[in-house]
């Protein structure tokens, strides 16, 4: 439900209106490995100025080194044991944490899904590599929810992960580990840390730069697991980041699906918009949902 609360360090005490989790767990029960991100607490960097989203301001979290998971349920008629670990994006400086988390969580309820919003550490702009700190976390998350799967009443074997831009990177970053990314630390690391599938949209950072290839460390093989693509061809983050991944799963005989349309720009989530033909994009994939057996045909929009 929609709830106004006060995010600790906020700018000036700025209120923000933020769907409510049903529950919210930290993924580490001491310091994540390596690098702290910031030592500052967590902060709305929105300001006026900024561009608006469909008409809309959208709030982008900064300074966050203690990563979360904010865990939304649909009604309890509609559940269908499927859950998805939500990375929002924002150029590993910021989490466009309504926009590509809060939001998102609401549409995957409304389809059945549990969503898990993951606030993972940011900024990392200036590590090597970048996204090694959200792959950690969103790993830690997998192995949480998993951990969690009879309480929350979740099937351990349909558990996702979707990703926006930074977040998308981290997501196929996550799919295509080999390993874990650092050393267990309790139980929850006996749990596999691998989603079962992946909504990746818009996502930067997965083709080399100069060539239409996956750059080092990407390697799919046919277990890779299946995942929905999205991308705007006049998106300034180049669409090969996600036809070259598209195409390597195909190589690979992983089940695949790359939505493309000519207009929508980079960073428009799930909010609709008439002048960007690639907002229809949850209605396809969540009839690519129900093809791969991931939630039940239903009624629902």
């Amino acid at each position: 439900m929609l709830a106004v609360c006060l995010l600790a360090g906020c700018e000036r005490g700025k209120e923000l209106v933020t769907d409510q989790p049903d529950e919210k767990h930290l993924i580490w029960p001491e310091s994540p490995p390596g690098r702290v991100s910031s030592s500052r607490q967590p902060t709305d960097l929105t300001k006026r100025s900024d561009e608006l989203i469909a008409g809309r301001p959208i709030i982008r979290m900064g300074h966050v080194s203690t990563p979360e998971i904010h865990v939304f349920f649909p009604p309890q008629e509609t559940r269908t044991g499927t859950a998805v670990v939500v990375c929002p994006g924002g150029g590993f400086n910021i989490l466009a944490w309504d926009l590509e988390g809060t939001e998102v969580a609401e549409w995957l309820n409304s389809i059945g899904i549990t969503a898990v919003v993951l606030k993972y550490r940011v900024p990392t702009r200036n590590h090597t590599p970048r996204w090694q700190a959200g792959v950690q976390d969103a790993q830690r998350a997998l192995g949480f929810v998993r951990a969690s799967a009879e309480r929350w009443k979740l099937d351990p074997d349909k558990i996702g992960i979707l990703g926006f831009s930074a977040g998308g990177c981290i997501a196929a970053r996550t799919c295509c580990a080999t390993e874990r990314l650092y050393e267990p630390v309790d139980d929850v690391d006996g749990h596999n840390c691998l989603p079962d599938f992946a909504i990746i949209v818009y996502p930067d950072l997965l083709a080399e730069k100069d060539q239409n290839n996956l750059r080092k460390g990407l390697e799919i093989n046919a277990a890779t697991p299946p995942a929905f693509l999205v991308h705007a061809a006049d998106d300034y983050v180049l669409v090969k980041h996600s036809r070259v991944y598209h195409s390597e799963l195909i190589k690979a005989g992983v089940e695949s699906e790359l939505l493309v349309r000519n207009k929508g720009g980079h960073g428009f989530g799930l909010r609709p918009d008439n002048s960007k033909p690639i907002t229809d994009w949850p209605a396809k994939c969540r009839a690519w949902l129900i093809k791969n057996q991931w939630i039940a045909d239903s009624d629902q929009p």
